[in-house]
Order: C-alpha cells, then sequence, then structure tokens
C-alpha cells in the first residue's frame, strides 16, 4: 500500500458521494440490499483510514431527499441497515474519538432512526479525533431553503446577507467547507449534494464501486488531491486561503427538527 499522504497534502474536510451499491450487487448476482449491507461494512475501514491520513472531517452521502422514490423494500431494508450500523458500530466509534453528526431533515425519517441518531449525536458530541457528517435525507437545494428560512425567521435585513451569513445557517453551520469531494462509481455529477460548500472542493471521480473503495482507492483520490493548486479563483503566484472559509454557527437558536 502505498504511504500516508503528509499532513499538508491531506482535505482537512473531505466528503465522499458513496456510489455503487446496486450495481456492485448486480454484477455478482446478490440483492441490492446485499449491496448495501457491503457498502456500510466498508465505512470502517476508509474511517480508520481517514484517521490515519489526518481528515478531520469526513461527509458521507447516505440517502438523499430523492432516494425515498426508490422501491419501498429497499428503502426499508437501507433504513434498517442504518439502525444496525448506530447499534453495532457507536460504542466503538464513540472510544476511537468520532463525532457524529446528522446533516439533513429529521422530518421523514422514522421516529425510532430519529431517535438512535439523537442518542449518537448527544453522546459523541464532545469527540475531537474526527467529525462524521452523515448527510441522511439529505438535499442541498433542500439545505438551501432551509438556510434561507432560517434566516428570514431570525429577522435579518436582506442588505445583511452574504455568503458567510448563509453559510452559518446551513447544516455544516462551524465547518470549513469541503477541500475534496470524491464520488464512487464513475458517475460524473455531484447529484445535490453539498451545492453551496463544494462551490470550491476539488472533485475526483473514480470508477470504483463504493463497497471495494479501500484504503489504496483512497490514497489514490488523496493523490490527486495534492497534485492540484488550489487558488479560490485567484492566480498562480497571488496567495490564497489554506482551506476553504470556516462559517461560524449562528448566533441564533438552533432549527427545529421540523425545519432542518
Amino acid at each position: 500500500m502505498s504511504s500516508a499522504s503528509t499532513p499538508t497534502q491531506v482535505p482537512y474536510h473531505l466528503a465522499i458521494i458513496m456510489d455503487g451499491n446496486g450495481r456492485w450487487a448486480k454484477a455478482r448476482g446478490l440483492p441490492r440490499l446485499a449491496g448495501h449491507r457491503a457498502g456500510t461494512e466498508n465505512l470502517r475501514r476508509i474511517l480508520r483510514a481517514c484517521v490515519k491520513h489526518g481528515v478531520k472531517i469526513l461527509t458521507l452521502y447516505a440517502f438523499s431527499t430523492e432516494n425515498w422514490g426508490r422501491p419501498a423494500e429497499e428503502v426499508r431494508g437501507l433504513m434498517t441497515i442504518l439502525e444496525q450500523v448506530i447499534d453495532h458500530e457507536l460504542k466503538e466509534l464513540h472510544e476511537e474519538g468520532v463525532r457524529i453528526n446528522h446533516i439533513g431533515r429529521p422530518a421523514g425519517i422514522a421516529p425510532r432512526l430519529q431517535k438512535k441518531i439523537k442518542q449518537a449525536v448527544d453522546l459523541t458530541h464532545a469527540n475531537t479525533t474526527l467529525t462524521l457528517n452523515v448527510a441522511l435525507n439529505y438535499g442541498g437545494r433542500q439545505e438551501i431553503i432551509d438556510a434561507i428560512r432560517r434566516i428570514i425567521q431570525a429577522g435579518i435585513q436582506p442588505d445583511q446577507i452574504d455568503d458567510a451569513l448563509l453559510g452559518q445557517y446551513l447544516y455544516t453551520a462551524g465547518q470549513p467547507d469541503p477541500d475534496l469531494i470524491v464520488r464512487t462509481s464513475g458517475e460524473m455529477r455531484v447529484s445535490n449534494f453539498l451545492i453551496w460548500q463544494g462551490a470550491y472542493a476539488e472533485l475526483y471521480v473514480t470508477p470504483t464501486y463504493w463497497p471495494d473503495f479501500d484504503e489504496n482507492e483512497l490514497q489514490l483520490a488523496l493523490n490527486h488531491y495534492a497534485s492540484r493548486e488550489r487558488r479560490f479563483g485567484l492566480v498562480t503566484g497571488q496567495k490564497s486561503p489554506s482551506s476553504a472559509p470556516l462559517h461560524p454557527a449562528p448566533p441564533h437558536p438552533t432549527p427545529s427538527p421540523d425545519t432542518r
């Protein structure tokens, strides 16, 4: 295996669109849910690899707002798998210092799963080794709509609104924007994922299906990132920020479960 990247080469915030579980299963003559189970089993090794390489924030696209349109049996199975992952992995993740954060709309998620998610978030809130954002029932356009609604509810005047302020009302408030977005399975689109935060993220697409995306594949993505010059709209030679902007959390009440 390739050697680990040095800290200066590693994205502080890595986001991954975990795609290809169904096609992985189909290629093996298995039901689609077998692919989703294989995909969740891959989470552990990628989390460990991210900690090893020095990634501090990992955002995973687990289930989009559009995914509710999939066959009901598949959706039910996915939600069951997510519950099982929390039940089986939470204790160890907490012991390893992983902070779990849900980004997306709780409304629509089954109450029992919502409760498990809240328990995971509450238990791990003080951990500092790695922040794991789980994008569940997430949509980038929906996130911006929710942010605008919260800004209006806070009574903020139009001339006070800029990109930094809007960033404070996104689900990722308090975190820097992603430096690198990886998509597995070869699809060349972002699929409504972090469309505000990812404006200046480096993109890396691999044909490898998510269940087969191992540490060697991650190293290839990190190597790609390390080879890029991060200019943020400037030209070569100009001083550019070392990472994407940090958006502090808003100085207003956090959103209710129905609006976030």
